[in-house]
């Protein structure tokens, strides 16, 4: 388990950016460690770009603002673009590859950069609407900030109450994290 990580997940309104970084933190937070998030919405609640920021730390967290994340995960064009300036030599970048044009923006400087098929995978294997939950894998995979049971209890915390409703709803958020997982260990 990685001792303090600063992330930065970016996308477009709707996307569900603010979800995955509420349910990483609580993850953090009901395994015992410090945890803070900083939601920032774009101009509109969809539409706008959406920056997520989660400090997970086993130590006391200084400051809320970080100049540079550990890991950056961008989820549309204008997101790869707005988190640019949180890379640095020992950020590893995350990106969906299905975003088109964006090769050209990608950041040179950041210790890794990968690509993962979320949404290509999302549509064709999953449901659209967990793609989410498959960046959140990513996260997770790439960062160890939380083990797997404590995240799927987080997200149990946050959605039981749609799985209660469809409990095939729970088998594919799962399916879902754990598919993240192996996207992005794939790729490092």
């Amino acid at each position: 388990m990685a001792k303090g990580v600063k992330l930065a997940l970016a996308g477009e309104g709707g996307q569900g950016v603010q979800s995955v970084a509420m349910i990483i933190t609580e993850a953090a937070y009901e395994d015992g460690r410090e945890a803070l998030y900083i939601p920032n919405f774009g101009v509109e609640q969809r539409g706008g770009v959406s920056v997520a920021y989660v400090q997970i730390s086993d130590e006391p967290i200084g400051s809320p603002k970080f100049k540079t994340a550990d890991i950056v995960i961008a989820l549309s064009d204008r997101a790869v673009r707005r988190t640019k300036r949180y890379v640095d030599k020992n950020t590893t970048f995350v990106y969906d590859s299905g975003i088109e044009g964006v090769e050209d923006d990608l950041p040179t400087h950041a210790a890794k950069v990968l690509g993962i098929p979320a949404i290509k995978v999302a549509k064709e294997e999953l449901h659209p609407r967990v793609f989410n939950i498959i960046i959140m894998g990513a996260v997770i995979g790439a960062t160890g900030v939380v083990d797997l049971d404590r995240a799927k209890q987080a997200i149990e915390k946050k959605l039981g109450y749609k799985f209660e409703k469809d409990p095939k709803l729970r088998d594919l958020n799962f399916k879902a994290m754990e598919r993240g997982i192996e996207l992005v260990k794939k790729e490092l």
